[in-house]
């Protein structure tokens, strides 16, 4: 049985949507169908959409799945990492997408509600009651489950970014060409210690040295062995065999050391999950 919306529960919400028409369209309609919910940002690529939620704490999030900057699932993932531990409940989200109905499965099996541009007002309207039904109940729980809602949510996210599409298979690298100036360094793979993201470029670091490579993680990640390198941050890939010691810590997220380097580094809330003991 469909939700009705109930047009007297008041909520804070955001929508991040690059393509301002229809931005404003599901801002109309969220308006007709929920007017006790106080949109308070409109943005267009998923950077400003992680930095206003940190920022705003709004209790729904609309977001698009292809915005520049950073999909949606991206800047769900920063949330997910960078959400504070103070108690406020993580936001309810929900996509708004042009997947096809494979992926749609993928996402209603994960309990993450989706919109199918362009946003048809009975499914909007089934989706607002879903989302305030879930409003109404998380408001019935003591203030104690907010670690719990984020912690559900975390898990939610983690499943949905393992269901999504895998992009297609590339040949592994064995060898990195890292430019510096004229000379093209050619790095092992076995010898990188991590990947970091930097900006437009990625740090490669190696026991003896760091190099700069013009590329981004989601461009290598195909090309790196998933049982040798483990993406522990939405910036971060480690090998596997380099870390040392993991210690979890209060927050939820776990600290690193490396073998040759004496640098530490985390391991965000969404990839704890690995470093737990046997």
């Amino acid at each position: 049985m469909t939700t009705r919306p109930d047009t007297t529960l008041e909520a804070l919400g955001l929508i991040a949507e690059d393509e301002p028409l229809l931005a404003e369209h599901l801002r109309t309609e969220l308006a007709r169908l929920w007017p006790e919910l106080q949109v308070q940002a409109v943005v267009g690529d998923g950077l400003q959409a992680a930095a206003q939620t940190l920022a705003l704490r709004p209790e729904v999030c609309f977001f698009d799945i292809r915005m520049p900057g950073a999909t949606g699932l991206e800047a769900a993932q920063a949330l997910a990492e960078d959400w504070p531990a103070d108690g406020a409940p993580f936001p309810l989200l929900v996509f708004v997408t042009a997947y096809d109905d494979y992926a749609l499965q993928a996402f209603d099996a994960q309990a993450v509600d989706y919109l199918v541009k362009p946003v048809d007002t009975a499914r909007l309207s089934a989706c607002v009651g879903r989302l305030q039904a879930r409003l109404a109940e998380r408001r019935r729980q003591p203030s104690g489950g907010s670690e719990d809602m984020l912690n559900g949510a975390v898990a939610q996210l983690r499943a949905l970014l393992g269901a999504t599409p895998a992009a297609a298979t590339l040949p592994r690298l064995d060898v990195i060409p890292a430019q510096v100036g004229a000379v093209v360094h050619m790095v092992p793979i076995a010898e990188v210690l991590y990947f970091e993201a930097a900006d437009k470029y990625v740090r490669v670091i190696t026991a003896e040295r760091e190099h700069l490579v013009r590329a981004s993680l989601r461009e290598l990640l195909p090309q790196l062995d998933p049982a040798t390198f483990w993406q522990v941050h939405r910036g971060t890939v480690v090998q596997v065999r380099a870390i040392t010691t993991a210690k979890r810590e209060e927050s939820g997220k776990v600290t690193l050391t490396l073998r040759g380097r004496p640098e530490r580094l985390v391991a965000s809330r969404l990839y704890a999950h690995l470093f737990k003991g046997m």
